[in-house]
């Protein structure tokens, strides 16, 4: 099983480990190269706050995109912080749990593609949907690169990622995108915090889901009101509508 997660924009504001060195997925290390080049550029730009969509009270992360090749590390289970990873709570997991939280966790990242908990590096300020020069649009550079090294992942595909980050890798019929209603509107605060807990009771359990079915009926069983939802058409993935109470 896999497990997706977008990255928060919150993250710890400094690391005290080396410099970013070998990562998962060494396949992309090449591109990763290109995008941090590519994004200490754009940070020294005058226009950089426009090139990266920041607001002038973020100006303070272009200091830390500036020094990404030689800026002290630090875990990612212990860099992105914010509503999803405070629910998720890695830091508090059992011990089997964090272990499978170490195999089955993908975290997407507009600068590294994909990155594992276990993975060590530096505060950042990127987002997926960025089109940096020049390497146009992020998701798209990503996407053939990322797509090759998880499509070769077997199991069963749970997305908890924003639509954002969405667009880097489409797993096809094989994946369940969970969305988060309430009232019937989709929420957006309150669905980091269901994402994350649901993360969480799945990395907490003996065995895992092998299809949506089995996906659906744990959360049922686990006290979740949900919906599922085949797939529209082919290589398009199930939905699993999750409800909670106002």
């Amino acid at each position: 099983m896999l497990i997706l997660l977008p990255p928060s924009e919150g993250k710890a504001s400094e690391g005290s480990g080396p410099p970013v060195g070998e990562l998962s997925f060494p396949a992309l290390d090449r591109s990763r190269r290109r995008v941090m080049n590519a994004l200490v550029r754009a940070s020294k730009r005058r226009d950089a706050l426009d090139v990266l969509g920041l607001t002038p009270g973020l100006a303070g992360e272009l200091a830390k995109n500036a020094e990404l090749k030689t800026a002290p590390t630090l875990p990612a289970a212990e860099l992105y912080t914010g509503v999803l990873y405070d629910n998720l709570g890695l830091a508090t997991l059992s011990a089997d749990a964090r272990t499978r939280a170490e195999e089955s966790l993908v975290i997407f990242s507009g600068l590294w593609g994909v990155v594992k908990i276990t993975d060590h590096i530096p505060p950042y300020r990127l987002s997926m949907g960025v089109n940096l020069p020049p390497l146009g649009g992020l998701a798209a550079f990503w996407r053939t690169r990322v797509t090759k090294e998880l499509d070769r992942v077997p199991g069963l595909v749970v997305d908890l990622r924003s639509s954002t980050y969405a667009g880097a890798w489409q797993p096809g019929e094989r994946s369940v995108t969970v969305r988060v209603f309430r009232d019937g509107k989709v929420v957006s605060h309150m669905a980091k915090a269901t994402r994350g807990e649901i993360a969480r009771t799945l990395l907490s359990q003996d065995t895992e889901p092998a299809t949506p079915d089995d996906l659906a009926k744990l959360l049922g069983n686990l006290g979740h009101t949900v919906t599922l939802t085949a797939p529209s058409r082919p290589s398009r993935p199930w939905t699993l509508d999750v409800h909670i109470p106002s």
